[in-house]
This record gives structure tokens, C-alpha cells and sequence, in this order.
């Protein structure tokens, strides 16, 4: 499974694509970050990171994307830009077909931590451990967006077989009441 990983944001954008399967070492095939003046138009902004996703979509051709979900925060314009960038990424992915995945903070971090608090670092490190990387991806953002990929691939599996079962549930339960 290939997987591009998006940590949302304006002013950079975290994209990470890993390519695997749970329970076998998995490969890093590239890391970067959209970046996007501060000082240019919202929409102008967007556009940019619409672009750049695009482009990372074009060159590693993913199987699905898994995207940051949106948490409060206790400022309101950095949750409106991350939101708006989390909306883009989600857009580029659904006009291809790609399946979207969304992961919260603490899912990612416990995925690949163990610790659903752990720090920006110890995500790095541990980042850099998985993938079998020299150092650590920089900024933060890019590392982010590998630890959404390395998640959702160790995720997906589980979350289909759930997503069976209760498909599986629903069936009877419909049958049921109709004979």
C-alpha cells in the first residue's frame, strides 16, 4: 500500500508518502513540505497548497491519503487555516478516487510512539527509527505527515475488518426485521 500522508497547514503543509504493509518493514519514497507566503491572499494560499499536493499526487501516485484530523485549538485563525488546508487535501484526493483517511493527533502519535502524548520529537525519532532514515525529517510537518502514512498502514487492516463486521451486522439486522 502506498500512502500519502498530509499534516495540514497555510504556511507549510506536511506530505509524506510510505509505501508497505502492517507487520513488515515499510520504505519512505519522499518527504517535503508546501510552503506558502504569509503575507499572500487566503485564496491565493490555498491555491498553493492545492497545487503542491496535486504535484505529489501526480509524481508518487498513492492508494489512498491519510490526512490530519482538524482538533480545536485555542486559536481560532491557526485551526481556520489548518482546517482549510485539511479541506484541500481531502478535495485533491476525492477528485482522483483516492479514499481519505483521517487520523487525529493522538491516534498518530500512539501508532507510532506507543504514546498518545508523546512530543514533537520523540515522533521524529521515532519516525526516523520505522523508516530506517539517517535523520529525522525537518520541520516537524514533514515528520508529522510520514507518522499519518506509517499509521493509516498500520491502521487500515483493522479499521476494514471493523468496517466488515459492522457491514456484516447491519445485513443481518436488516434482514431480520423485514422477514
Amino acid at each position: 500500500m502506498r500512502v500519502l500522508g498530509v499534516d495540514p497547514g497555510l504556511t507549510r503543509c506536511g506530505v509524506g508518502v510510505v509505501e508497505g504493509v502492517a507487520g513488515r518493514p515499510l520504505t519512505m519514497i519522499g518527504v517535503g513540505v508546501v510552503r506558502t507566503p504569509v503575507d499572500a491572499d487566503l485564496s491565493h494560499r490555498l491555491l498553493a497548497v492545492e497545487q503542491g499536493i496535486e504535484q505529489w499526487l501526480d509524481e508518487h501516485r498513492p492508494e489512498c491519503v491519510a490526512v490530519e484530523r482538524v482538533f480545536s485549538q485555542h486559536n481560532v485563525r491557526t485551526v481556520m487555516g489548518t482546517a482549510q488546508a485539511s479541506a484541500v487535501a481531502m478535495l485533491c484526493a476525492a477528485r482522483r478516487g483516492l479514499p481519505v483517511a483521517l487520523h487525529t493527533p493522538s491516534e498518530v502519535k500512539a501508532a507510532v510512539t506507543g504514546s498518545g502524548r508523546a512530543d514533537k520529537a520523540q515522533v521524529g525519532a521515532m519516525v526516523t527509527r520505522l523508516l530506517r532514515l539517517s535523520a529525522p525529517p525537518k520541520p516537524a510537518d514533514a515528520a508529522d505527515a510520514l507518522a499519518l502514512a506509517v499509521c493509516h498502514i498500520w491502521r487500515a487492516p483493522a479499521q476494514s475488518r471493523l468496517q466488515q463486521a459492522v457491514a456484516r451486522h447491519t445485513s443481518h439486522a436488516t434482514k431480520g426485521r423485514t422477514a
